[in-house]
Formats: C-alpha cells, sequence, structure tokens
C-alpha cells in the first residue's frame, strides 16, 4: 500500500509542478509555466566546443588523447551544459527536491542538439530498485520521456537494471570510479545492430557510462551514444 501511496503522491507533485505559475528556480522571479525565466535560461553556462566521443571540452572539438589512446565502450557523447553554478544546482534541484518540471526543461534543451537515428532506442540511465525506492523516481526517465515522444523513440525501461547498489561515484576519487562500476548492469534483452542513446543528467569520469555501454555492447548494440544535460570539467 505504502507503494501505491507514493506513486500517487509523485503523480500529484508531478501535475502540480507543471501546470501552477512558478518562480524562477534560479533567481525566484516568476517564470509562468517555464521552469527558468529566460534571462537565467540565457546565462546558464553552455558545454563549449568538445571531444565529440567524451564531451570534455577540447579545442576546436577535436577528439581528446585519452580517447585516442584508450577509446570507451560508448561511441560519441552530447552535452548540453557545463556542470558549473547555476546548473549543478539545477541538477539537484530535480534529484533531491522533486522540481519535476525542471526535467522537461532538461529535455527542451537536449533537443537541440541533434535527433538520433530513427532506428534507435532511448534507454535512460537505471537505478538500483533500492536507489529508486529512496527518490521515489528516476530522474533519466523523466528526462528522457519528453525526449522519446519528441522524436518517436522507444523508451527502454525494462530490459537493462542496475544489478550493484554501488558506492556513489561523486564520493568516489577519480580512479576509483571505473573499478566501482565493474559488472555494475545486467541486460536481459537483445539490441543486435541497435543504434542505443542513453540519457543522463550528468556526465563526471564517464566510468558509469562506459560500463553501461560495455553491458550493451556484449548484448549486439551496433553503436552507443550518451545523451547529458551536463559534463564536468576533466579533472587532467
Amino acid at each position: 500500500m505504502s507503494n501505491v501511496l507514493d506513486a500517487l503522491r509523485f503523480r500529484a507533485r508531478r501535475i502540480a509542478d507543471l501546470l501552477m505559475p512558478q518562480e524562477c528556480f534560479v533567481c525566484g522571479s516568476m517564470s509562468g509555466a517555464a521552469a527558468l525565466c529566460s534571462a537565467c535560461r540565457n546565462d546558464l553556462p553552455r558545454q563549449p566546443a568538445s571531444c565529440p566521443v567524451c564531451a570534455v571540452p577540447t579545442v576546436e572539438g577535436a577528439t581528446c588523447g585519452r580517447c585516442l589512446h584508450n577509446p570507451p565502450a560508448f561511441d560519441a557523447s552530447r552535452a548540453a551544459f557545463a556542470y558549473a553554478f547555476p546548473v549543478d544546482r539545477i541538477v539537484q534541484g530535480l534529484k533531491y527536491r522533486h522540481r519535476l518540471a525542471l526535467a522537461n526543461f532538461f529535455a527542451e534543451v537536449l533537443l537541440p542538439l541533434g535527433a538520433p537515428r530513427p532506428a534507435a532506442v532511448l534507454l535512460p540511465m537505471p537505478l538500483h530498485v533500492r536507489r529508486l525506492r529512496q527518490r521515489g523516481f528516476n530522474q533519466a526517465v523523466e528526462i528522457a520521456r519528453p525526449l522519446g515522444r519528441a522524436w518517436g523513440l522507444p523508451l527502454e525501461l525494462v530490459a537493462v537494471a542496475r544489478a550493484l547498489n554501488t558506492v556513489p561515484q561523486v564520493s568516489l576519487p577519480w580512479k576509483e570510479r571505473s573499478v566501482n562500476m565493474r559488472g555494475a548492469f545486467r541486460c536481459e534483452a537483445s539490441f543486435a545492430g541497435r543504434t542505443v542513446i542513453v540519457v543522463d543528467d550528468v556526465m563526471t569520469t564517464g566510468a558509469t557510462l562506459d560500463e553501461l555501454a560495455r553491458t550493451l555492447k556484449m548484448h549486439g548494440a551496433a553503436r552507443v551514444e550518451n545523451l547529458v544535460v551536463a559534463r564536468t570539467p576533466s579533472p587532467h
């Protein structure tokens, strides 16, 4: 019964968040039905020219040295913003304060990054079931739903699961994050010949996305691309 009540409360919050007049999440001024006012939206730190593989900023968008010498399992990455103030606070507002209108805002800024090929499938980054219960929703799913509707692409919400409830990546040194993610995903379907677009909120080292791409390619995926709201700067 508690799960049903939690689902109803979540749906009620979502409807209220999307329909009622809002204050801009950043500056607090009235923004109508939008999560951010136009002034704050225009001031957000857009991601500069970046490596087409891992989305880390590079000169004139060249492929970075790390991807040239040690290519990840994924094939491409696109990010809308640099993970800096106030984008970091906006991402946290969606994840931890349940400001669900922000998911629609993130989908809107991802749309201009380019529609994937028609045969692609959208895969929101899976959450472990324990973390999903704690949070009440998967922010990547909420961002991916409007994208799927706009592009006419299916969302894969069942075939891939988070098998391990890993230590949060943010709590680990950069060099330990790849080890932390080994064996983290379980796939129970074939993606033979498919292009999979993985949707996520933040890309840091790329270790989680790399492990997910590795799992998808073991199950036949021909290409894996990442579509993320924000990219953190490289530690090097």
